[in-house]
């Protein structure tokens, strides 16, 4: 057996260093950060160990971590955040309406490999999930709490009457509509100025603390975009999404759920955030949302954990105008405590042999997780159930709309090459706080 090759690790210019002798908590929080990873490693094929060698590890650069979003998750919610390791080890892989036979156990290491089966491949449910198993609910993964929750308004910053808007007439650059073959181009403009230094004036240091931890990883995809932008891809997952209800009928329950929150930054600082809501969702200019110090407050409704920058109710369209989310300011979730992260390069997607076996290098661990599984990425079926026939006892349709629908596809598949701050290239992004602005 020959030697084994170290894995190369790159500083990026604008991360943290190696500080953990200075600020104890900070290593502490990193360790932690690390617990989730396996005591043994799979053993890799040789072509995956050559794969393997190529890649080069670089920290998730400071700002990310400085401005990572703080979930506020519903106080009465019955579906808390999962691991998607612990999801995986529940499910059965299908193709079509047949289980795939194979003697693989199917693990974040090995996800991808389901790619090769024909049909539309699906991981269901070994238990009854109208059963509500334990792991459905993950109650264990309940962050812990903030001991300055009772203080909590003194400590935000939320904006109120912003002006709106076009971004043409308030932004420096064009950083909301920008990818690696659209450079940047600086908007000049007299009229920037005094938001400029308003926006230096606001801004002021927060460092996270170990409150809020969650014993469910959440995923951290970092996306160099060129020009000085990046986008950090913040990721959650649930392992059940409970439906809304129309005249006491509830539909659109789905095993699985995948929420999102995306900051985008030029040259390290925050221009924007988007928040997933449903199938699509919102915009925001940084400036405008409520923070914690630097860092951007996010509530997540009750069931459907759709993604929402006020507490209160948000009435949305689909599918018959009249289902709406509540928020609340329930428990705090502080995702930079325990997650898995990753650099991302789209490009690479593009350039890679779909017939290979092995995985595409897009993806990379960072240097704080370097064994971070990747396969999983990579996966192109669905995480959980198949919409139910309507010959099962589960399920009902009313105009047209089901109680059991399939569940979603992974991060891969939220356009993460965008070059606008939204999934669709319709994107408005707005200045100001309002319940009554809709993505829609």
């Amino acid at each position: 057996m020959g030697e084994q090759q170290p894995v190369l690790s790159r500083s990026d210019p604008a991360s943290r260093g190696n500080n953990e002798d200075e600020e104890p908590e900070w290593g502490e929080l990193k360790r932690r950060s690390l617990a989730w990873e396996p005591d043994e490693i799979p053993r890799q094929n040789h072509k995956r160990d050559i794969n393997q060698r190529r890649r080069i590890l670089r920290d998730i650069p400071d700002y990310v971590t400085k401005h990572a979003p703080l979930v506020h998750l519903y106080s009465g919610e019955e579906f808390w955040p999962s691991d998607i390791r612990q999801h995986v080890e529940h499910m059965t892989a299908y193709a079509d309406d047949e289980p795939i036979n194979s003697t693989e156990k199917w693990t974040l290491h090995n996800l991808h490999e389901l790619n090769k089966y024909s049909g539309k491949i699906t991981l269901r449910s070994d238990d009854d999930v109208e059963s509500r198993p334990n792991w459905l609910h993950s109650h264990y993964n309940v962050p812990k709490p903030f001991p300055d929750d009772k203080d909590d308004d003194q400590n935000r910053d939320i904006p109120v009457g912003n002006p709106g808007g076009e971004p043409e007439a308030r932004e420096p650059s064009t950083w909301y509509d920008v990818d690696k073959t659209r450079p940047v181009h600086k908007i000049s403009d007299p009229r920037n100025r005094k938001l400029q230094n308003r926006r230096r004036s606001e801004s002021n240091s927060h460092k996270p603390e170990a409150n809020g931890y969650s014993a469910a990883p959440a995923v951290l995809v970092v996306v160099d975009k060129g020009s000085g932008i990046v986008d950090a891809f913040w990721f959650f997952f649930y392992s059940y999404n409970l439906g809304q209800t129309v005249m006491n009928i509830r539909f659109g329950n789905h095993v699985g759920d995948w929420e999102h929150c995306m900051i985008r930054f030029e040259h390290g600082i925050p221009r924007g955030v988007f928040f997933s809501e449903h199938e699509g969702g919102q915009a925001y200019a940084f400036e405008a949302v409520e923070k914690r110090g630097d860092r951007p407050v996010i509530y997540s409704a009750v069931g459907s954990h759709a993604m929402y920058a006020l507490p209160g109710n948000h009435a949305y369209i689909l599918p018959f105008k009249l289902l709406k989310d509540v928020t609340d300011k329930g428990p705090l979730w502080d995702p930079s405590l325990n997650n898995y992260a990753y650099h991302y390069d789209y490009t690479k997607e593009d350039n890679h042999d779909l017939d290979e076996q092995h995985e595409p290098l897009s993806l990379v661990p960072a240097a704080s997780n370097p064994h971070a599984p990747t396969s999983w990425f990579h996966y192109q079926g669905h995480w959980g159930d198949e919409v139910y026939s309507l010959a099962d006892a589960r399920q009902w349709r009313f105009f047209g709309q089901y109680h059991y629908v399939t569940g979603p596809d992974g991060p891969r598949f939220k356009t993460l090459n965008r070059t606008k701050m939204c999934q669709k290239q319709n994107c408005k992004i707005l200045y100001n706080l309002d319940q009554k602005n809709t993505w829609y």
